[in-house]
């Protein structure tokens, strides 16, 4: 267990820290003093899994083009997103990052759809579920150590890896026998879950207006915040051309998205006393979230990228070739 002094002096005092961390699983004796949470990112940036997001993709397969996300730069986004709102709200960024880096190490290829095809064919056999499958990985699958199985992570990096819920992702509460079930994770896990939606939401217009399935024009129309953000990059640059338009309005929307989660966030804790995470736990409060008008319009820009992108033909065809 390494001490307090060697994490940032300015945690927050409901953030998690290394030394009130409950463990690992296995004792080891370490060759440096890194704390706790820098291990285990670094054990998961290191270990095999990571590697092979490269070639899991999101919404576009690889062949369609080098420039859409694969599972590999979406992971790298959500962890920008989250080291930046855990450390406005002066939160272990550490943690966040590991969390980040390995909550996507048991997805399948081909998206949603692979995932969803396995479950079927394991049906008989408790079925599958991606975060299920991230925590085999980490506890079990990998094979680096000479005295145990897997990366042998803390007790708070696996719980955000079981415990993360997002828009596609929603553990069973049967999953998390081992993690406090029913019981909310750290703030860093709970950031993890919106660090998730803001950034498949943003490159999602990034490349669904770039391969052409999207229409800016009807993007605009149903999506406020989408619109209102436009609007501020004309009024700013008004002789930019469309590709920076594009690119500005994408990085104020996630700006605008981050500070609005990290204002009303803190204004949460505050609200419900929330002064350490041993009250966090005890209040059993989940206090990372959007506004009610951020949530609300952040709704209506996911029901139109259901609508228009993740169900348009040419998507709906890679799917079900996926699948084959």
């Amino acid at each position: 267990m390494q001490t307090y002094e060697k994490e940032r002096p300015d945690l927050a005092p409901y953030a998690a820290r290394s030394e009130t961390s409950r463990g690992r699983r296995y004792p080891e004796n370490f060759k440096d003093n890194r704390t706790d949470f820098q291990r285990d990112r670094d054990r998961i940036i290191h270990c095999a899994a990571f590697r092979r997001l490269e070639y899991k993709t999101q919404v576009f397969v690889n062949h369609e083009g080098d420039y859409y996300r694969t599972r590999l730069t979406h992971t790298l986004e959500v962890a920008q997103i989250a080291r930046g709102t855990a450390r406005a709200m002066g939160l272990n960024e550490e943690l966040a990052e590991a969390i980040t880096l390995a909550h996507d190490l048991g997805h399948t290829p081909f998206g949603h759809s692979g995932e969803d095809l396995l479950n079927e064919l394991m049906k008989d056999h408790g079925g599958f579920e991606h975060n299920r499958q991230s925590l085999r990985i980490v506890e079990e699958l990998e094979e680096r150590y000479p005295n145990f199985s897997g990366l042998n992570l803390t007790f708070e990096t696996r719980e955000g890896i079981i415990k993360h819920s997002s828009f596609h992702d929603q553990p069973a509460i049967s999953e998390m026998k081992d993690y406090l079930p029913g019981v909310v994770p750290t703030l860093e896990a709970q950031i993890i879950n919106l660090a998730d939606e803001i950034a498949y939401n943003n490159h999602d217009i990034d490349d669904g207006l770039t391969s052409g399935l999207l229409d800016l024009r009807e993007l605009r129309e149903a999506a406020p915040l989408v619109d209102r953000t436009f609007r501020q990059i004309e009024t700013l640059y008004p002789k930019i051309d469309e590709t920076r338009k594009k690119y500005q309005a994408i990085s104020y929307l996630i700006g605008h998205l981050i500070n609005d989660l990290v204002q009303h966030s803190t204004s949460m804790l505050k609200e419900h006393d929330i002064r350490t995470l041993n009250d966090l736990r005890e209040k059993n409060i989940p206090a990372v979230s959007f506004s009610p008008e951020t949530r609300q319009e952040n709704s209506q820009l996911k029901d139109f990228l259901s609508q228009n992108l993740y169900k348009h033909y040419r998507v709906e065809r890679m799917r079900i070739k996926g699948k084959m």
